[in-house]
């Protein structure tokens, strides 16, 4: 159960989400390449969603995670950031079913990543950090409609 109101997850999910990410260290970015690599095998229709070098785009997308992780203690004040984001990526063509396959496919490079320590209490707390993102994101993509 959370302990602080201003987060869904526990202390302890917080924690394995910013330990994951410490973990990584100069893993980081190919860690990216390989989520990316995993989204266009898992969604090809992606691919032309993205039109700057993917080292651009590997270095943004983990510094959106390492914000993440670092804002899961007030992550009630992230959501309008997130809806932002979400509206942004609306007006890319983002459709609302791709958000299952960036996470699958995140889930995926952590796991390629992280091995073992990737366990069971790592994973969920992960998962739902990632739901939790990809709900304000796409409500925010919905209020653009």
């Amino acid at each position: 159960m959370p302990t602080n109101p201003n987060s869904p997850l526990t202390l302890g999910q917080r924690a394995r989400v910013r330990q994951t990410l410490e973990a990584l260290g100069a893993q980081i970015e190919p860690v990216a390449l390989l989520f990316y690599g995993r989204l266009f095998e898992l969604d090809p229709s992606a691919r032309r969603l993205f039109h700057i070098d993917l080292a651009v785009q590997s270095r943004k997308i983990m510094e959106t995670l390492e914000t993440i992780a670092k804002s899961l203690e007030q992550f009630n004040l992230l959501t309008e950031r997130l809806a932002e984001l979400g509206r942004k990526h609306a007006s890319y063509g983002v459709r609302s079913d791709q958000y299952e396959s960036v996470t699958n496919a995140l889930m995926w490079a952590l796991a390629q990543a992280l091995g073992p320590d990737f366990d069971r209490p790592t994973r969920e707390a992960w998962a739902l950090t990632l739901a939790l993102v990809c709900e304000a994101m796409q409500r925010g993509a919905s209020s653009n409609s």
